[in-house]
């Protein structure tokens, strides 16, 4: 991913066919490292992908 920011993240995760929708802000964030770690878990994206994306929504969050 390289130096990106959430909407990079949420092409990541619509890759997979996930979208999250909140009004709430935090709670946004809060689903989408939710749904980072269970595809990292699984296997599903690299180790780059995820650390990129914590650290993306750590810096927002």
């Amino acid at each position: 991913m390289n130096n990106k920011d959430l909407s990079d993240i949420n092409a990541l995760l619509r890759r997979f066919g996930i979208y999250v929708y909140d009004k709430n802000e935090k709670n946004k964030l809060a689903l989408i490292e939710m749904e980072i770690k269970e595809l990292f878990k699984h296997g599903l994206i690299t180790k780059e992908e995820f650390a990129e994306s914590l650290l993306i929504l750590r810096k927002r969050g």
